[in-house]
């Protein structure tokens, strides 16, 4: 196997020519969690061969015995049973999982025990260790059976090597990702059909599945497989689904039945059956059998268009190279640094790892707009913006301007036809939102950095004040049936007439409170060019956050005592703060007071107005004594779960809402302690190892926050402000917008002590503050030269970064 990886590298540079970044890559980063062979704590990742944005993402799916802590969602865990090995997955989401759908499981045994309706008769553990690679995957099962995968972008390839004996491919059309422990969203089969062609070799077909963890609607994907010789038997089967599905008929409590094979095609009817295939070659002469499979959104020949036009060879090496020669033009080589042997090699697997995981999603469909026509580019697998925007779409914006401008008209396309832009859209729907509509930052991150291109504007912003302005009507979903948490913002029926979301009246007051008012300043900024008469509106509205700050409230079980916080507050205005410890927050759910962080932690997410924040903070030394106060061991008092396993402080890195604390120091210009905290971090939480995040990484956002930390700047979100940190490396050329190169260069670095800023030059001039605009150098290019040194001092001299939503709200401060 070593041999054969060599190969790789070695075949893509003599073919190509070109640096072979994709070798700094480790795919399994995040794989497991802090309890050794278990996914649980990790990053939820995907595993296996895709290319960047692809609509397949070709792995294997599994199943853990141990439900307590089961974590199925990329459908690769460390130890779990092999169930499948399918199209399409998500990489780094939480909640219940979604896809592993379009199946082949390779089989040496089909008879009884044996149920093709039942996966826990025919799964495989692994034996030795899996091989994972940027374009390839390869794993051994315990029946001796090794599969090989690659993928492309709506194709896949798997080549099986079989012991001696039976040779069998199960396609299980009816297979899905399950939740281990049921629950209300629960993928669900709904249908389909498979369909033989007369060659045996080709197989053709649909399935229709719905649920997941955005409670998703639903979608039909169609197949076309084929096999590169004919198998000597093929026969399609079919059998009574019992799976627990609510609205859908199902055979209750009968036990699964046995599959009864003997067609050539086979569909589910009016009672749902649950339908695939089972190919066999007897007395074969060879032990290889390799499939490629095409899907589409829209019909069964583009399936089979994608397989043949985009797997031209029946060599699964060759499309493992193909995928691998475009992450390395598409991807890594947007971000050059030097790879010789001076240089740290694991901060190389961290940086080209990290690219990678933040390229999975979303999912480019243009073309494969199942629901609408249009000529507009379409995206899905937004999971979810509530984590992408805080500075995922940033760098999008830097290295990956047209899939960026893409991503963008499709969401104002979805709210063409759809009536809003989505939060937590897969599978077609706009699925859930776990906070404000975020599609908003987005846009304005976009708009004030100048994006312009084919983006309709005027619609965009129309979009966005749909969002700010219209009560999205109720879906009654289960997580919170108070109001809707599809699309929209669910509370506007408390935002706009109280200014603040009530905690009698709603959920997640304190955390949607907080990004509403963000939402809103999102809407100030676009507003700007597309309608300046709404600007101040917004702008005021942006404010209302200091409506729910409470300013006698003191922080519980602290040494020392923190006084004023974000609080709950009744819709008659009165607060309600009986009892009331801003470092909780009960579950940190849906129907809790803020979502997946405390309000001690929410406090300080305002990105457009730390001004503000740093006064209700009793001013520059009570905002730094606060601020260092989170970053010590063992000060958290609440219990996140996988959501921060293994973290003891309240500043949880694994969670999006706090990605940007660390870097508040530059505010109070003591630029120092940010490159402390987050190197801290950075150097504590991230590895080069199977237990290498802390957390979900929840579409790449915890990698792309360690891309960032590394590059030494940090974006504030809806501003074309970047803070300056300090780099990891001593020279980098990032290819930004239309080839134009940002060169950053670190003199002194060691990345052990001397990582502190001694002084700043920027196109060639001297800086005297902590953060430069968009103009200055990410749009048409330019340099930025670190002094660093071991000492930690204050070298700027300059103003400290803007809050441009600074608004005292009715002239005084609220009590």
């Amino acid at each position: 196997m070593a041999l054969l990886i060599a190969s790789l590298f070695l075949l893509f540079q003599c073919v190509f020519g070109q640096t072979d970044y994709a070798q700094y890559v480790n795919p399994l980063i995040g794989s497991e969690g802090p309890f050794p062979g278990l996914a649980f704590g990790g990053g939820d990742i995907f595993v296996g061969g895709a290319v960047p944005f692809g609509v397949t993402k070709v792995g294997l799916d599994s199943y853990e015995t141990n439900t307590t802590y089961s974590t199925l969602n990329g459908g690769y865990t460390p130890q779990g049973y092999v169930t499948a090995f399918s199209m399409m997955h998500e990489s780094g989401t939480g909640g219940f999982p979604k896809y592993g759908i379009i199946p082949q499981m390779p089989l040496t045994d089909v008879a009884p025990p044996i149920n093709l309706l039942d996966n826990q008769t025919y799964w495989q553990s692994r034996v030795g260790n899996d091989t994972a690679q940027v374009g390839y995957f390869r794993t051994q099962l315990e029946n001796g059976v090794t599969t090989e995968l690659s993928g492309a972008r709506h194709s896949g390839i798997l080549h099986y090597t079989f012991p001696a004996g039976e040779q069998h491919v199960l396609v299980d059309v009816s297979h899905y990702l399950p939740s281990e422990t049921g629950g209300y969203s629960v993928q669900v089969f709904l249908g389909g059909s498979i369909d033989i062609q007369p060659n045996n070799s080709v197989y053709t077909g649909y399935g229709t599945y719905g649920g997941g963890w955005n409670e998703g609607a639903p979608f039909t994907v169609y197949f076309c497989g084929e096999f590169d010789h004919a198998p000597s038997n093929a026969q399609t089967f079919r059998g009574r689904n019992t799976d627990p599905v609510q609205r859908y008929h199902t055979l209750s409590d009968g036990g699964i039945p046995q599959a009864m094979l003997g067609n050539a095609s086979e569909s589910s009817g009016p009672l749902n059956d649950r339908i695939g295939a089972l190919f066999s070659w007897a007395n074969s002469t060879t032990s290889q059998v390799t499939s490629k499979v095409g899907i589409s959104f829209i019909s069964t020949e583009k399936a089979c268009s994608f397989k043949d036009s985009e797997i031209t060879s029946w060599n699964v090496n060759d499309t493992a190279a193909a995928a691998r020669k475009e992450w390395n033009e598409d991807v890594f080589s947007k971000i050059q640094v030097p790879t010789d042997s001076s240089v740290n090699q694991t901060n190389l697997v961290l940086l080209y790892s990290s690219l990678y995981f933040m390229h999975l999603m979303p999912s480019d469909r243009t073309g494969e707009n199942p629901l609408w026509d249009s000529e507009e580019p379409s995206w899905d697998d937004f999971y979810t913006l509530w984590d992408i925007f805080r500075n995922t779409v940033s760098l999008y914006h830097l290295i990956q301007p047209t899939a960026y401008e893409g991503m963008i008209r499709s969401l104002i396309d979805i709210w063409r036809y759809e009536g809003f832009m989505p939060d937590g859209r897969s599978g077609n729907y706009n699925g859930l939102v776990q906070g404000g509509s975020n599609a908003d930052n987005v846009l304005a991150d976009a708009y004030v950095k100048g994006l312009r291109g084919g983006i309709n504007w005027t619609d965009g912003y129309a979009a966005m004040v749909k969002d700010a302005e219209v009560v999205p009507y109720n879906t009654f979903s289960y997580d919170d049936p108070t109001a809707s948490v599809k699309e929209g913002r669910g509370a506007l029926y408390d935002w706009i007439p109280l200014g603040y979301v009530s905690s009698d009246k709603s959920t997640r007051y304190v955390s949607r409170s907080v990004e509403y008012a963000l939402n809103d300043f999102s809407l100030s900024q676009v507003a700007k060019g597309e309608a300046p008469g709404d600007v101040q509106k917004y702008l005021n509205r942006s404010a209302n956050w200091q409506n729910i700050w409470n300013h006698d409230v003191k922080s519980v079980n602290t040494t020392p005592t923190f006084t004023g916080f974000l609080s709950p507050r009744l819709a008659n205005g009165t607060w309600n703060i009986t009892d009331y410890n801003p470092a909780l927050c009960g579950g940190c759910e849906w129907s809790a007071i803020s979502y997946e962080a405390t309000p001690f932690e929410y406090s300080f997410v305002v990105p457009h107005d730390a001004e503000t924040l740093i006064q209700f903070m009793g001013g520059e030394s009570g905002f730094e004594s606060r601020l260092d106060y989170i970053f010590q061991p063992n000060t958290s008092q609440q219990d996140l779960g996988a959501n921060g396993a293994g973290i003891t402080t309240i500043m949880n890195i694994g969670n999006e809402p706090d990605f940007a604390t660390p870097y508040l120091y530059n505010y109070i210009n003591k630029q120092y302690k940010s490159v402390q905290q987050t190197r801290a971090l950075a150097n504590q939480f991230f590895h080069d190892a199977a237990y290498g995040v802390p957390g979900n990484s929840d579409a790449g956002a915890l990698n792309s926050w360690l891309i960032w930390q590394m590059l030494g700047l940090y974006p504030i979100v809806t501003q074309p402000v970047y803070l300056i940190e300090s780099p990891w490396f001593s020279d980098i050329n990032i290819t930004v917008g239309d080839n134009k190169t940002v060169r950053i260069t670190a003199e002194g670095l060691d990345n052990k002590e001397s990582v502190f800023v001694k002084g700043v030059k920027i196109n060639g001039q001297a800086w005297d503050r902590n953060w430069f605009e968009h103009a200055d150098v990410m749009a048409e290019g330019g340099t930025i030269e670190f002094d660093l040194g071991t000492e930690q001092v204050v070298w700027e001299t300059g103003e400290v970064p803007p809050s441009p939503g600074h608004v005292v709200l009715n002239g005084t401060r609220r009590r």
